[in-house]
């Protein structure tokens, strides 16, 4: 079968449907399946249809809340969107016993974004050195109108650099600019800027009699997703002894060196801490889907974070100190409350309204405080009952589905594995043996 599709975009979604399900054995239950996740409300399906190109269906995932989250002396109900129960149950786990020792501390430390326009010069690197003071003015009062409104907020250009790469590449050179966006992820307010710097900038050198013709190609202009100046730290603190009883017969000692230790291991070994980091963002990504912005930006800039000491390393850092337990997390992320789908999702409206109608600034507080409570919950089972337990308990209802048991065996199967180790094979021998009696 020729599976090329001519005009595929230009298709009416009933024929885009019909021309994907001729791919499958059986097209009409394709097609039916496709449909069957279409949302009730068709203006709410209508506007759904055009947050993409090419929709065909819409693909479900669970909208989830892990409550009491003390987060600056404040409690929130967290929105998490994410297909892995655990993770949610983790979060929620973790809230909860640190809401009784004063919750999740946050401190942001800054909220700088990056872009850049990069540049091959084929001049005299030093006339462009010596004049770029008067470029950098044009490149601000050239951009007046479209930042107008973001300054009116407190945002805006914050500065403008020349960065000289030529000793990677021949005449590879940037214009490196730095940004506040206050409320909003800022992307296309930043793309923007940039595209202008570019046409300000070939017109300046165009027109500028120190330079010879043809001395400059602007590449590209586009905003960076790593902004190490825009920081959020969150932190958990408390007595050694208060550690005591987390987990039946550990002491509060024992339990803070051992875990210590673990997170330890993620800081000096790139393994675990590729690990280690995917589970704090579980907490993060969650949160960051549930309120509209882009968790592919927000994990992509936290790994080259994670990376900029030369070697990959933990997000976390773990102190033990005169008797007292702190575990930090220290991550950059930029997200924003205005703009994008925080303005169209409906549920997306639910959660910033769920949480206050939090700021920009305290976004980043809560989805810190998800990722450091996944990664505490994390780091204290691996550390005393091992990960498995938790997770396939939290996985069994997944599994009995895939084995599709009974629904009147369901709760006896739950009971069942109680105190028991669950697997794949082990629910299925149990649902027979209830299935034959």
């Amino acid at each position: 079968m020729d599976k090329f599709i001519e005009g595929f975009s230009k298709k009416e979604k009933e024929d885009k449907i019909r021309a994907i399900a001729a791919f499958f054995k059986n097209s009409d239950q394709a097609i039916d399946t496709f449909k069957s996740f279409n949302h009730s409300n068709a203006k709410v399906q209508e506007m759904i249809n055009e947050f993409s190109e090419n929709t065909i269906s819409n693909f479900h995932l669970p909208y989830s809340i892990a409550p009491n989250f003390l987060i600056n002396g404040k409690t929130y109900a967290v929105p998490m969107v994410i297909e892995e129960s655990s993770v949610v149950a983790a979060a929620s786990k973790s809230a909860k016993f640190w809401h009784s020792l004063g919750g999740f501390n946050v401190e942001v430390v800054d909220t700088e974004k990056v872009g850049q326009v990069h540049f091959i010069w084929k001049d005299d690197i030093d006339k462009l050195k010596s004049n770029f003071s008067e470029l950098k003015q044009l490149l601000i009062t050239g951009t007046n109108d479209i930042t107008a409104n973001m300054r009116n907020r407190g945002g805006g250009i914050k500065d403008i650099e020349l960065k000289d790469l030529s000793d990677k590449e021949e005449g590879l050179m940037q214009l490196f600019a730095t940004f506040e966006t206050v409320d909003s992820m800022g992307a296309n307010f930043v793309n923007s800027c940039l595209e202008k710097f570019a046409e300000i900038f070939r017109g300046w050198h165009k027109n500028h009699s120190d330079f010879k013709d043809g001395g400059l190609d602007i590449v590209m202009s586009i905003l960076s997703n790593l902004t190490p100046n825009c920081i959020v730290k969150c932190w958990v603190e408390t007595d050694i002894k208060n550690l005591a009883g987390i987990v039946e017969n550990v002491s509060g000692e024992e339990f803070a060196k051992k875990f210590r230790t673990a997170v330890r291991i993620a800081q000096v070994d790139p393994y675990r801490a590729t690990t280690h980091n995917k589970g704090i963002y579980n907490g993060v990504d969650a949160v960051v889907l549930a309120t509209g912005n882009d968790f592919r930006a927000v994990e992509a800039c936290g790994h080259a974070y994670a990376s900029l000491n030369g070697g990959y390393s933990s997000l976390t850092n773990c102190e033990i100190d005169n008797g007292k337990f702190k575990f930090t997390l220290t991550i950059p992320m930029a997200l924003g409350v205005v703009g994008g789908l925080t303005n169209l999702h409906p549920l997306v409206k639910l959660s910033h309204e769920l949480m206050d109608h939090p700021s920009a600034k305290e976004l980043m507080g809560i989805a810190a405080a998800a990722g450091l409570a996944n990664n505490f919950g994390a780091v204290k089972s691996l550390t005393t009952t091992g990960i498995q337990q938790g997770h396939m308990k939290m996985h069994l209802y997944n599994i009995m589905n895939q084995l599709e048991v009974r629904k009147e065996d369901r709760d006896k199967v739950v009971e069942y594995f109680k105190d028991k180790n669950v697997s794949v094979s082990a629910v299925r021998k149990y649902a027979e043996d209830l299935a034959i009696a």
